[in-house]
């Protein structure tokens, strides 16, 4: 009986995402958004939408690829959760990319004015791709756990 509910599976990635780095996360993905925005302005490419989008994306990513970087960092508890995350990545990445559906959807919402489910399906793409990216990335970390045993 190893195996662990989805309500578990969550708080692990939580647990792991705990010790994140927020600040460098937060820059990134509020520069990502100006640039873009700008580069938009300039060009007459993306709008607002998008780049706020890009910017919520990006923020997610540095978060979880971050938390998970360095296994051997934080308390027990954050070791621990950051290992689990590195054995199962795909279940690990489920939050960052339910994190950027929940922030992309007001976003999408308000500014883009598709309506409720346009809304909905573009917030639930990004969300998807940040779930792919997200897993991949710390699918080609797992020797870090490896190491940190």
């Amino acid at each position: 009986m190893n195996e662990i509910s989805r309500r578990d599976e969550v708080s692990l990635s939580g647990a792991a995402l705990r010790g994140a780095p927020w600040k460098t996360a937060a820059i990134s993905g509020g520069v990502a958004a100006a640039v873009t925005y700008g580069v938009g302005l300039l060009t007459g490419g993306a709008g607002l939408v998008w780049s706020l989008g890009f910017g919520i994306s990006l923020f997610a990513l540095v978060a979880a690829i971050g938390a998970v970087s360095k296994p051997h960092e934080g308390d027990r508890v954050t070791r621990q959760a950051r290992l689990w995350s590195l054995r199962h990545p795909f279940k690990f990445a489920l939050l960052p990319a339910g994190i950027v559906a929940a922030l992309d959807y007001p976003v999408q919402l308000v500014l883009d004015g598709e309506g409720v489910f346009g809304s909905a399906v573009d917030a639930l793409w990004h969300g998807a791709l940040v779930y792919l990216i997200a897993g991949v990335v710390t699918l080609t970390m797992q020797g870090r756990a490896r190491t940190a045993r």
